[in-house]
């Protein structure tokens, strides 16, 4: 891991250069201002509202807005720019190119705007919550706001451990550590971050309680009982607490609000996902909220020539993957670009497969509502935690439960193949249905796997297009293979942070 004190020296550089230009707000995270709202129902209601719209929203940051800056749209680029499912297609400026690299800073513009914008949501999850805890309430649907809240920050925290933090399997999560709890508006500005175990335990204690309290349905976009028991089976997945995580997935499944989608109805689910009954929870696009080419989640993966810029496309990998059965209707997802003479497209020497999970909502190919939870994964949990558990038969079966609703209903997986161990069988079904969603990297390193990245992009330092000989594959370049515990694997705590809390210790 990386030593926690390195680096120093570039933070006091970064606090000469911050102090001489003058222009950067370094306020600890739990400084960020919210708005003052009363304890009526219309009021906690419409915080609430906000705080799921700062998932999509742009927001002033250190005093002016980019248009690139979104938690959703971060969230990706920090998740599964780092994994084994998309390759670079060029050279950028843009921060998205780090996590392709793993050449990581303090002061990485996307990082440190995640890291902003998950405790500006917390906050505002802390207000109402506040609110509501100490006036009491036997009304649902307040009792309804105080579960949300609860959910909202619980999933924040959680995602601020996946990026900033080593994996709970890795090491001792007693002592290793995770990220700074806010759980309060009026908290000390000064705080240490907590251990990975008091980090995971805080959003199950939260998750508990959002389950409690949850007992309405505002629609898919909202948060509901079913969205913290869904978050409670990835957070005990990520422990390796196999029963738990199959517990909370069941209790999904069984509530009978959500079904697989079908062969037929799959290739549509992503692009109008609040509508699909495979969909937990979504966070809601309207056209209204479409940035277009300028800062959309979908302009980084695709381009009909005028709609994004399209220059991070499906890897050689995960394409073989999916190869394996051309009746696989997860297939629909690529969009091979091809050439007047019917060969597929290449960008500065890469092969143009672009990615169609964020797009074509309304026809628009730039809007859609990412979904952040939906049954499928319910199930892939299940079949993990199974295989863990050495129950073969069991992981098969939810595997198989997949498979049959993506058009392979004749192409089950009977028996684990050779060479193979029923993981293996588990986490290449993960990667074929969970594809793009942010789960891929975390999938590898929590089962201590090697990102394996040996395919050509530029994710490697240095490629120019002359480099590049796609009839064999890239030998003797860093970046190619990752291992679970290499220290590049997690961001560092973002400058803003450090040198306005000075209890914060650096990765």
């Amino acid at each position: 891991m990386k030593n926690l004190y390195k680096n120093r020296w570039i933070l006091a550089a970064f606090a000469i250069i911050l102090a001489s230009c003058g222009k950067m707000d370094v306020a600890p995270t739990n400084q960020i201002s919210t708005e003052s709202i009363g304890n009526t129902s219309d009021g906690i209601i419409n915080v609430t509202n906000g705080n799921y719209a700062l998932f999509k929203n742009q927001v002033d940051f250190n005093g002016f807005v980019d248009d690139n800056n979104m938690y959703l749209r971060q969230y990706f680029q920090l998740s599964d720019f780092a994994s084994d499912e998309i390759v670079c297609g060029q050279k950028t400026e843009d921060p998205l190119y780090y996590s392709f690299t793993y050449t990581h800073s303090p002061d990485q513009a996307n990082s440190r705007f995640f890291w902003y914008i998950s405790y500006k949501i917390a906050n505002g999850a802390n207000t109402v919550i506040e609110i509501l805890e100490e006036q009491g309430t036997d009304d649902n649907a307040q009792k309804q706001m105080l579960g949300e809240n609860y959910f909202i920050r619980a999933f924040v925290h959680f995602n601020l451990l996946k990026f900033y933090s080593i994996a709970y399997t890795t090491g001792d999560p007693s002592t290793n550590l995770g990220v700074i709890i806010r759980n309060s508006t009026s908290g000390e500005s000064q705080k240490a971050r907590a251990t990975i175990q008091e980090t995971y335990d805080f959003i199950i204690s939260d998750l508990n309680k959002a389950v409690e309290f949850m007992n309405s349905q505002r629609g898919s976009e909202y948060a509901s009982k079913q969205a913290a028991q869904a978050l409670l089976s990835r957070v005990y997945l990520n422990m390796e607490n196999n029963d738990k995580t199959i517990e909370y997935a069941d209790q999904v499944i069984n509530s009978g609000r959500f079904a697989l989608e079908t062969a037929s109805s799959y290739p549509g689910l992503f692009a109008s996902s609040l509508s699909h009954n495979e969909t937990i929870w979504a966070i809601a696009f309207t056209p209204v909220d479409n940035r277009g080419k300028f800062g959309s989640i979908a302009s980084m993966l695709y381009s009909d020539g005028n709609s994004g810029w399209g220059e991070e496309f499906a890897s050689l990998p995960y394409r073989n993957l999916l190869a394996e059965n051309l009746n696989d209707v997860r297939l629909t997802y690529i969009d091979t670009s091809f050439n007047d003479n019917g060969a597929v497209r290449t960008k500065n020497g890469i092969e143009v497969f672009y990615i169609t999970k964020f797009s074509f909502q309304d026809g628009d190919p730039n809007l859609s509502s990412p979904i952040m939870f939906r049954l499928a994964e319910m199930y892939l949990n299940k079949a993990e935690a199974y295989a863990k558990k050495g129950d073969e038969s069991n992981a098969l079966a939810m595997v198989n439960e997949i498979r049959k609703k993506r058009g392979l209903a004749d192409n089950l997986v009977n028996s684990v193949p050779s060479g193979k161990t029923i993981l293996d069988v588990v986490l290449d079904e993960r990667s074929r249905e969970l594809a793009f969603e942010g789960f891929r990297a975390t999938d590898l390193i929590r089962n201590h796997r090697t990102i394996k990245r040996n395919y050509w992009g530029y994710h490697i330092a240095g490629l120019t297009p002359p480099d590049i000989d796609l009839s064999t594959s890239p030998t003797g370049y860093d970046n190619l293979e990752i291992p679970y515990d290499d220290s590049r694997i997690i961001y560092y705590i973002p400058v803003d942070e450090i040198l306005a809390n000075e209890l914060c210790v650096q990765n």
